[in-house]
C-alpha cells in the first residue's frame, strides 16, 4: 500500500479544480495548500473538511468528521482511503467569451434582418469551494476554462441574445450604432447571469462585451451600407430622394425629342420645384405652377395630372376639384409651412425653404407644429405615438398596428376604457 508523504498542486492557474490522482492517504500526510488554494477533503463521496493555505498534517485529529466515519487501528497510524481536490480561488480575468454563429436579429430604425456577432471576455473566481464541487464539478479530474465555458454557454448565448434584441427594440438603437452602448450592454448581462453562476459557487467579478459587429459581406448588410451612405451624400449635398427623382425625370424629357409642349410644361413645373431646394424663389414658382391650365383641361393640384374640362375628380389620384353641388373647378386650399408662411405641395415631406418637418393635419391637410394633439382649424385629433414602439397610430386605435400593443387607458375612476388621447374621463370628469 502506497503511503503519501506530500500533497499538494501547482499547476497552472486556467485550472479551476484539479483532483489529486492517489485516494490512499496515510496519517502523518503532509497536505500543502497554497495561498490562493483550498483543499476540500472527500471520504466516501462526502465532504468532510476544507483546508485554507499553509501546510497540514492528515490525521484524524484535525478531521474530527472521520472518526465517527472509520475506524483506525493501530492507533490512528495506518493508511486511509480518500480524496484531496484543490480548488483554484485567484481571480481569473482573461476567459474570453464569443458566439459561434451570428445572431439573427432585426434593425429597429430600418426593419431588415441583419447577423450579428459578438464577442468579450468575463472574469470569476470561486467564493464556495464544497458547492463548486458537488454541483458543478462532480467526478472529473481536472475543471478548467475550456469546461467552465461548455457548461455556461448556452447561459451566457441566451442571455446576450435577449439582452441586444430587447435593447435594440426598447432604446431604438440601428445595429450599426450598438457600439456606442457596449458598457450598458455589458452591465445588463452581467446582471442576468451573475445570480446563475451564483447557484454553483462562482462569483461573476465582471463582464465585458468587446464587440458587436455584423459580417461585411452579408446582403442586406451590404444594401443597409449602400443605402446609409447615398442619404449622407444626399444630406451634405443638400436634397432627399424625392428631389433627385425630380431631376432623373427632367433628364429624361430632356432627352426626349418628341415631348412637345406639355413635357415643357412638366419640366418647367419640376424644375421650380427643383429650385425650391436653392430657396424661396423655387417655392413660390412651385406654388404658381399647382394652378396653371393647359389646353383642353386644368392642372391637378394634388398630382399635377392634366383633369379634362367639365370633371370633378383627377383621373390619376382622384382627388376632388370641385363641390359636390356642382360649378366650376377650384383647388384644394394651399398648404404653407407653419414654420416660415412658405407655399409647399400636399406630397412634400419637408419645407423646401426652410427644412421644417411637414406635420400634416389627417382631416385638412394643414401643417401643424410638432407635438399638436388637435388641429386649430378643423379640431381633427393627431395621431399619437405608440408608447411601446413610437410608430404614429390614429387617436382613436385600441391597439397599435406596427407592434400590436394596447393603447386603451384605463379611468382610475370609474375603471372605463378610454382612448390614448382622452386625458379626463368624460363618464365620471377624473384625470386619467
Amino acid at each position: 500500500m502506497a503511503v503519501v508523504d506530500v500533497v499538494k498542486y501547482s499547476g497552472p492557474n486556467s485550472v479551476f479544480a484539479w483532483k489529486f490522482p492517489s485516494d490512499e492517504l496515510g496519517t502523518w500526510t503532509q497536505l500543502i495548500v497554497a495561498e490562493s488554494q483550498e483543499a476540500v477533503f472527500f471520504k466516501g463521496g462526502q465532504a468532510l473538511d476544507v483546508f485554507g493555505p499553509g501546510r497540514h498534517t492528515l490525521k484524524t485529529a484535525n478531521i474530527p468528521l472521520l472518526s465517527g466515519l472509520i475506524r483506525l487501528p493501530f492507533g490512528g497510524q495506518s493508511p486511509f482511503k480518500a480524496e484531496i481536490w484543490f480548488v483554484n480561488k485567484v481571480h481569473s480575468l482573461d476567459i474570453k467569451w464569443g458566439t459561434p454563429t451570428p445572431i439573427q436579429l432585426q434593425d429597429p430604425k430600418f426593419g431588415i434582418m441583419v447577423p450579428v456577432r459578438s464577442f468579450g471576455q468575463f472574469g470569476i473566481t470561486i467564493n464556495n469551494s464544497s458547492k463548486f464541487l458537488i454541483k458543478l464539478v462532480g467526478t472529473i479530474p481536472v475543471f478548467d476554462q475550456d469546461t467552465l465555458l461548455r457548461y455556461f454557454k448556452g447561459l451566457y448565448l441566451n442571455k446576450i441574445k435577449d439582452t441586444l434584441a430587447s435593447y435594440l427594440v426598447q432604446k431604438r438603437i440601428g445595429i450599426l450604432e450598438i457600439n456606442a452602448y457596449l458598457d450598458e450592454l455589458a452591465v445588463h448581462i452581467c446582471e442576468r447571469v451573475k445570480p446563475v453562476m451564483d447557484e454553483y459557487g462562482i462569483e461573476l467579478v465582471n463582464f465585458y462585451v468587446n464587440d458587436v459587429s455584423v459580417p461585411e459581406n452579408d446582403p442586406a448588410v451590404v444594401q443597409l451600407k449602400a443605402a446609409l451612405a447615398k442619404k449622407a451624400e444626399m444630406d451634405i449635398i443638400g436634397y432627399n430622394y424625392q428631389q433627385e427623382r425630380t431631376f432623373d425625370t427632367l433628364e429624361g424629357a430632356a432627352t426626349n425629342p418628341g415631348a412637345g409642349q406639355a413635357g415643357m410644361m412638366g419640366a418647367g413645373m419640376g424644375l421650380g420645384m427643383g429650385l425650391g431646394v436653392g430657396g424661396a424663389m423655387g417655392g413660390q414658382f412651385g406654388g404658381l405652377a399647382q394652378n396653371l391650365s393647359v389646353s383642353g383641361g386644368t392642372r391637378c393640384p394634388k398630382c399635377q395630372g392634366i383633369v379634362p374640362d367639365g370633371k370633378r375628380f383627377c383621373p390619376d389620384c382622384g382627388n376632388p376639384l370641385s363641390p359636390a353641388s356642382g360649378g366650376a373647378p377650384q383647388a384644394l386650399p394651399r398648404i404653407t409651412c407653419d414654420k416660415c408662411g412658405m407655399d409647399m405641395s400636399r406630397d412634400a415631406q419637408f419645407c423646401p425653404n426652410c427644412g421644417d418637418p411637414y406635420n400634416p393635419c389627417p382631416n385638412c391637410a394643414k401643417d401643424l407644429p410638432a407635438g399638436t394633439a388637435k388641429c386649430p382649424d378643423c379640431g381633427a385629433s393627431m395621431p399619437q405615438p405608440c408608447p411601446l414602439c413610437g410608430k404614429k397610430v390614429s387617436p382613436d386605435a385600441k391597439f397599435c398596428p406596427s407592434c400590436g400593443g394596447s393603447l386603451v387607458k384605463k379611468c382610475p375612476g370609474c375603471g372605463k376604457d378610454l382612448p390614448p388621447s382622452v386625458n379626463f374621463c368624460p363618464g365620471c370628469g377624473a384625470k386619467v
